[in-house]
């Protein structure tokens, strides 16, 4: 029997049943409002970039940033980051400045630990998410990470870890106190903080 004759009988039979499809899935949550900041240390971004030593072996650098002055409060460099290392980290500067009320981030495995999760509830910090596939939501260390490949990570041959801790280490010192930002009244960031936390000025709007 021809198969077109099968096929007509069985669907006249209502034997063929309807595939379904699954449905896409949507977000579980909306974003957070994005408020207005008026100084330092209320809304800080972190993230990771790569790069190798002169033998091919990886390393990783967390990049931490203040969104209203720019300041870069740190760079951490090693061959393996987890969350226990980002906390870490955080603690240090927790002993030297205020924590921030928000702290934007993406989905990495890092940033989605328990540990982290619980620093973040022991302080009172809100971690904000970034949606998947969007890095336009955390600009200002998209913006960051790029200045710092460009201008250190692919400008210099990195012999050891402690090499690449010491020149990624002076980069940042240079940017924070030397970089003049157009955004900042064309001051460092570093400069531009301390006079923000002598004379607050008006607040200033996040996309």
């Amino acid at each position: 029997m021809n198969h077109k004759r099968v096929h007509r009988l069985y669907v006249q039979a209502g034997l063929n049943l309807r595939t379904k499809r699954p449905r896409r899935r949507k977000a579980a949550a909306m974003r957070l409002d994005r408020p207005l900041l008026t100084g330092p240390d209320q809304l800080w971004s972190m993230d990771f970039v790569s790069d190798a030593l002169f033998d091919g072996r990886r390393f990783r650098a967390l990049t931490i940033v203040d969104n209203f002055t720019r300041e870069c409060l740190a760079i951490e460099v090693a061959q393996n980051l987890r969350g226990e290392e980002v906390v870490a980290v955080l603690e240090t500067l927790r002993f030297r400045r205020a924590v921030p009320a928000r702290i934007q981030v993406d989905n990495g495995p890092e940033f989605i630990s328990m540990t982290l999760d619980r620093f973040a509830y022991d302080h009172g910090i809100t971690l904000d998410y970034s949606r998947p596939g969007k890095p336009t939501d955390n600009p200002f260390i998209e913006s960051f990470n790029g200045s710092l490949r460009d201008e250190c990570l692919n400008t210099h041959w990195f012999l050891s870890l402690e090499d690449a801790r010491e020149k990624i280490e002076s980069w940042r010192y240079d940017y924070n106190h030397f970089r003049p930002h157009s955004s900042l009244e064309n001051s460092p960031p570093a400069l531009f903080a301390e006079m923000m936390r002598m004379t607050p000025k008006l607040p200033m709007a996040l996309p």
